[in-house]
């Protein structure tokens, strides 16, 4: 069977042809003709190729940092949200946890608040049913502020539609990579180090080294947890287990 011609190589040749006989009709001479399209169409088709190349990087950059965070476990997803949002210009509070009421993150801006919900999905999709939850554990909060639903993967087209006329934005995995890039956050390598007691283990979010510190205050006083070694400018927080303490 004949391999098929790509739409690009139809295009190319329906451009050669019209460029050769341009030339041909202003010169009446086959070799100028020859010579003065390839000059033309040479450079034409290497600049294409070039931004194809470039497209597809930026693609697979985007790409690789997604399956990055997609690596973390829903807990580290929460904390990455809330470290995003700071990039962005927020103050945030996790909230995160079996009693969250629906609300992983809170972030604060021009003294609004703004209530986040995170879902850490690979191939599961935002279903309505999850939307709906979402929708009501914040909308007596939402009189001037705004809900973000955040997915790594896809919402249903009923659950995008659910939020249509709603004070809910809808940040989708593709959206969420023009966000990191926005913020300037460096993803780091989905092979770190599994966490665990040793504070040679890096950063998830900046791949520094995390160090042991001890909380000086708030309710969690005099405990112990690995913060990274880039504070102030990156504030990972991961808190030791009572395991982890023995």
């Amino acid at each position: 069977m004949a391999k098929k011609e790509s739409p690009f190589e139809s295009a190319l040749g329906v451009l050669f042809f019209i460029v050769f006989f341009v030339m041909l009709r202003k010169t009446m001479d086959i070799y100028v003709a020859v010579i003065g399209t390839f000059a033309i169409v040479l450079p034409l088709v290497a600049t294409f190729i070039l931004f194809l190349k470039y497209r597809k990087g930026k693609f697979f950059n985007s790409k690789n940092t997604l399956e990055k965070i997609k690596s973390l476990s829903p807990n580290e997803f929460e904390d990455f949200i809330a470290h995003l949002f700071e990039k962005l210009g927020y103050s945030t509070e996790r909230v995160g946890g079996p009693n969250d009421g629906g609300i992983d993150v809170i972030a604060e801006k021009d003294a609004i608040k703004h209530y986040i919900q995170c879902k850490k999905f690979i191939t599961q999709q935002v279903s309505v049913g999850a939307m709906r939850d979402f929708y009501g554990a914040v909308t007596d909060k939402l009189s001037d502020a705004k809900a973000f639903f955040i997915t790594t993967n896809v919402f249903t087209l009923e659950a995008e539609k659910f939020a249509e006329g709603k004070p809910i934005e809808l940040i989708d995995g593709k959206k969420l990579m023009e966000l990191v890039k926005l913020s300037g956050i460096k993803v780091a390598d989905s092979s770190r180090p599994v966490f665990g007691s040793a504070i040679s283990e890096k950063c998830p979010w900046c791949g520094a080294q995390l160090v042991l510190r001890t909380a000086k205050k708030g309710s969690n006083t005099g405990h112990n947890f690995y913060g990274c070694s880039n504070y102030p400018k990156c504030k990972y927080i991961k808190n030791i287990t009572q395991k982890d303490n023995h």
